[in-house]
């Protein structure tokens, strides 16, 4: 990872295009983007259908960043993450992805490097399009449904209310935690990350 300012990096939030799936769990990487790009300074970039792409300052981050919500579906978001990074001729390094996690509970979160892709489409559709898994993931928890709910089914509803709280919570501490990662790289970022609880007292599920 390169942080200097000769080098850009890219924050890739995944979710689905337009209104319909907004609010869904499944869209909880695009919130987090949003939440970046309110925390700065943005101005959109061209990339065509595929993407919408910023660039981006944080104050007190010497990096120059930019900013992506793919337009293509969770399941081919790798189509526009390799598109960007072939265009600024990034490496995978410089990549960190945000997108919800089923197996950490809602109001928690975590930081990694590289691993297994947990079933995540978008993960996956990441991996086959860069030839690799070794990127960052800020790794947002949901939970599992309840009962006998299908799992597709349940990322794609929209948080209950009273989850939007939680929701509300979480957000301004994942820009916390990408800031932190900037900063002073993975360790301090990964510790962060892994203390923060929106919900104490609930009990763990990761």
């Amino acid at each position: 990872m390169n942080t200097s300012t000769s080098r850009k990096m890219l924050i890739a939030g995944l979710g689905n295009p337009g209104p319909k799936y907004a609010r869904n769990r499944h869209n909880y990487g695009f919130l987090s983007v949003d939440a970046l790009l309110d925390a700065g300074t943005a101005r959109p970039l061209s990339m065509g259908k595929d993407g919408e792409l910023h660039a981006l300052r944080l104050p007190g981050i010497e990096a120059e960043l930019l900013a992506l919500k793919p337009q293509t579906f969770m399941n081919l978001s790798g189509k526009a993450v390799a598109q960007v990074l072939r265009f600024y001729k990034l490496e995978v390094a410089d990549l960190i992805v945000i997108h919800d996690e089923l197996d950490i509970p809602l109001g928690r979160m975590r930081l990694k490097m590289g691993g297994g892709l947990a079933g995540h489409n978008g993960l996956k559709s990441i991996a086959a399009e860069t030839g690799s898994q070794d990127f960052a993931r800020l790794r947002l928890g949901i939970g599992r449904p309840e009962g006998k709910m299908d799992v597709a089914s349940y990322v794609l509803q929209d948080f209950r209310a009273e989850e939007q709280g939680i929701v509300a919570k979480v957000l301004p501490a994942s820009v916390a935690a990408v800031r932190l990662y900037l900063a002073q790289g993975l360790d301090a970022a990964m510790r962060e990350a892994g203390q923060f609880n929106a919900c104490p007292g609930r009990d763990e599920q990761g």
